[in-house]
């Protein structure tokens, strides 16, 4: 009899929730064979990336997982054999007593948020003794050996190869999306929270040497766009020019299709975790916007991945990487680190390949998740 396992999830940050849970309960279903029950509190969210489920069923099976309503008013149901409560959301009174009440114990995890602290490797796989005689473990995703790695389906790395050795593909993909390529143009995404420092960039763009061709799926950032752009209202599909820099509105796309958006742009900006990682496995330099959080205790986390991602670049490359980061995430002048950092182009670049083939050889997160519960059994 294979495993139970039940995802909760409470949708608390746009998307990024619902995604990184999304991606984990299809791989634990597609890849281990596991009968996957994934919770959510708010199924608009959850169709949003997958336009085919119905935002009004309370259960529904997509893609091998079953959807379930999470609902206010819960209804008493057997637990599973694990259960992962993701990102500190608050299991049902109910649920949690009917795990303690289960003839098969079950393996309770706390799902938490990414981070390169240093502190992480020494709190992954810790148990925490509850009241009621269960424990929950804390598992981390993360960057280390020692950590709980990182989303990434068995096939990726594999597959994004062959996208981007193929420019037929890469072609035939932006066109589906409605974008032409513009000829000698930076090809970059954006995805980001509202941000003062986005307007600096932009005029940097719009002046530099070099055509650049933004597209940006529509979201949060589209008001820090159209701020720049004289507060015109945007919609998808528009595009404007102003002087080297086209810009371009995508619609907000599946998670598939985001990933080879990642593939075909060569400089990708992201947010939050999700995209951060998808980001990663793309190979390319990249800019994250990390959640902002009170006391500036995102920068630490930013700079604690710093410290990781930037071992191996230059001095000169590492001071433009950092100088970027910390521009993008605490409103500042962007111009002179973006221009440093086109200076280290190459170097950039090849350095994104290195790192995500680094990562690419720890365990996954799907995997490491279940390599524990077998540990645990």
């Amino acid at each position: 009899m294979r495993a139970t396992w039940d995802i909760f999830c409470s949708v608390v940050d746009n998307y990024g929730d619902i995604g990184v849970t999304w991606r984990l309960a299809r791989q634990l279903v597609a890849e281990h064979g596991l009968a996957v029950r994934l919770w959510v509190d708010d199924l608009g969210a959850f169709v949003r990336l997958c336009p085919q489920a119905d935002a009004q069923a309370p259960r529904q099976i997509q893609q091998g997982v079953e959807i379930c309503l999470w609902r206010a008013d819960w209804q008493v149901v057997e637990s599973a054999d694990v259960v992962i409560e993701a990102f500190a959301c608050e299991l049902p009174a109910a649920y949690i007593e009917a795990m303690a009440k289960r003839k098969r114990k079950v393996l309770w995890l706390n799902l938490e948020y990414l981070s390169a602290e240093d502190w992480v490797e020494g709190c992954h796989g810790l148990p925490s003794l509850q009241s009621n005689g269960l424990s929950k473990f804390f598992f981390f995703p993360g960057f280390t050996a020692g950590s709980g790695g990182l989303l990434r389906e068995r096939e990726l790395l594999t597959q994004r190869r062959a996208f981007q050795a193929d420019e037929g593909m890469r072609l035939t993909f932006l066109r589906g999306l409605g974008v032409e390529p513009v000829a000698g143009a930076r090809l970059i995404s954006l995805f980001a929270y509202e941000n003062q420092a986005l307007a600096g960039w932009l005029e940097v763009l719009a002046n530099g040497g070099q055509k650049a061709q933004l597209l940006v799926p529509e979201g949060r950032v589209l008001s820090s766009l159209q701020a720049w752009l004289g507060g015109a209202a945007l919609q998808v599909g528009d595009t404007v020019q102003r002087g080297q820099l086209h810009v371009q509105v995508l619609p907000f796309v599946q998670q598939d299709q985001y990933d080879r958006l990642l593939w075909s742009c060569d400089f990708n900006a992201v947010r939050g975790e999700d995209s951060f990682v998808r980001a990663q496995w793309a190979g390319r330099p990249l800019l994250w916007h990390i959640y902002q959080q009170a006391d500036d205790a995102h920068l630490e986390k930013l700079d604690a991945f710093l410290k990781l991602y930037k071992e191996g670049l230059s001095a000169d490359a590492q001071v433009a990487l950092t100088g970027l980061w910390h521009a993008w995430n605490t409103g500042g002048a962007m111009a002179q680190s973006w221009n440093q950092l086109l200076q280290s182009w190459p170097e950039q670049q090849a350095h994104a390949e290195t790192w995500c083939l680094q990562r690419g050889s720890q365990a996954d997160l799907a995997a490491a998740l279940v390599q524990f519960y077998l540990n645990w059994l």
